[in-house]
């Protein structure tokens, strides 16, 4: 079990939720139900599904899950129609503004998984929020391109960043399946987020500028209290471990004797996760395919209603929010890289069949490419509820953040990376696109179950 600290609270509510361990071990060997089936099967009433989005950190901690997954949500599209709508930006403009909000999140990515190895929790997250919140304000403030371009670095930064200053705090208050859980509970909620989001969005669109500034002021306040909440845990972990001096350098003659120094990110497991975080690039690309390749496909090859566009992409949100806890509580006794390994494989297939969906034409292949977007769902499910748990499971002691920050790199990286890749793959034709895409993904999910951390 990971150490905690937590700071005095002033009545027991303030409290931190206990760290929790993995309820799959030890169990009665005479079980007939196995090793931790019982439990896990006890998990899956709806009140327990419930109780996994207060694992960690409790009602506080998740009020601040429900304002990140609404942030999420209204972030592209609302950021987007915000400097087109209010400020009156050039498409072109508001996009390059976006792109550079991205880039400076994944920049800051490195910082602040040094930031966690310190031993910070709780607070790196409650910085996010806070960032978000500056973001907001900013918005409201902006009248011209400098303006909306910095509000966008400000909620790029805290939005990149929040993935991984979240699975840190819940990876300290948690322990194995319980962990993997919890991550999962926030994910659905963060799924429902991006729907919630969105629909609000466009409600504020169609009610004006007005309404949209109001939203603006309703986020930034928001998030500030949501950072409130998450700083009161005042949750702290383990700091890398140190080197004993008589393992350390020798001190130079007529210098002070070597004392402890604090271990370098050199471990051999960190080094496996960064192999791991090289493989994830391809896995990547697959959030941005529902997004970019479908409605191409479906609208410029197929000349089919956009309607189908939308109706695939809100099936595939019902489907994660419905099935990704319940898949990974299914899935509790098999390796976490086997499980990321056969995502790699599923996905791959699924791009395979949207290839032949594509070849059908009209409204039978639009159809045809609804129904694989199922199996891409799943292979979806099964790439995101055990990439962070496999990374987190598999972190060195005190190196946790570093670990987080690298997964996370390589996933922002990916997804910065898949809209002008995708767009020029499907240029060539869809015949170049989803064989690339399954052949990479192919490879990727083969580097999984060959170098990735056993977890």
């Amino acid at each position: 079990m990971s150490p905690i600290t937590e700071a005095p609270a002033p009545a027991p509510a303030a409290a931190p939720a206990p760290h929790l361990t993995d309820p799959t071990g030890p169990a009665d060997p005479t079980d007939p139900t196995g090793p931790g089936r019982r439990g896990a099967a006890d998990r899956r009433s709806p009140a327990a599904l419930l109780g996994m989005l207060t694992a960690a950190g409790g009602r506080r901690y998740a009020a601040a899950l429900l304002v990140d997954a609404l942030g999420a949500g209204l972030l592209r599209p609302f950021l987007l129609l915000y400097g087109i709508g209010v400020l009156h930006l050039g498409a072109g403009a508001a996009g390059l503004a976006l792109s550079a909000g991205m880039l400076a999140g994944l920049l800051v990515l490195p910082l602040t998984g040094r930031w966690i190895d310190r031993g910070a929790r709780s607070l790196p997250a409650a910085a996010t929020l806070l960032v978000r919140a500056a973001g907001s304000v900013a918005l409201l403030g902006a009248d011209g391109p400098v303006g909306f371009t910095a509000a966008a670095v400000l909620l790029g930064i805290g939005s990149q960043s929040w993935p991984a200053t979240h699975a840190a705090v819940v990876s300290t208050l948690t322990t194995g399946r319980i962990r993997d859980a919890a991550l999962a509970a926030g994910r659905t909620l963060r799924n429902a987020g991006l729907g919630a989001g969105a629909l609000l969005a466009t409600l504020a669109v169609a009610g004006g500028t007005g309404a949209v500034r109001a939203l603006a002021a309703v986020t930034a306040a928001a998030c500030l209290v949501a950072a409130v909440l998450v700083h009161s845990l005042r949750v702290t972990g383990p700091t890398a471990p140190a080197v004993p001096a008589a393992q350390a350098v020798p001190a130079a003659p007529g210098t002070a004797a070597p004392t402890a120094r604090r271990a370098a990110p050199s471990d051999p497991a960190l080094r496996r996760i960064t192999l791991l975080s090289l493989a994830n690039l391809p896995y990547a690309f697959s959030f941005d395919v529902l997004e970019v390749a479908l409605p191409a496909l479906l609208v410029l090859h197929l000349h089919a209603s956009a309607a189908w566009s939308s109706g695939v992409f809100v099936g595939n949100t019902v489907l994660v929010i419905t099935l990704q806890l319940a898949v990974v509580l299914r899935l509790a006794e098999r390796s976490r890289r086997a499980v990321l390994a056969a995502s790699g494989v599923v996905l791959a297939l699924s791009y395979l069949g949207f290839w032949a969906a594509g070849a059908v034409g009209g409204t039978g292949g639009a159809a045809a490419v609804a129904a694989v977007s199922v199996i891409f769902t799943l292979g979806e499910i099964l790439y995101s509820g055990s990439g962070t748990a496999l990374v987190a499971a598999a972190a060195p002691p005190g190196l946790l953040g570093r670990a987080l920050a690298r997964w996370e790199l390589a996933t922002g990286l990916g997804k910065t990376l898949a809209p002008a890749v995708l767009t020029a793959l499907l240029a060539a034709g869809p015949g170049v696109l989803w064989p690339a895409l399954a052949g990479a993904t192919l490879l990727a999910a083969a580097a999984v179950a060959r170098l990735a951390p056993a977890a």
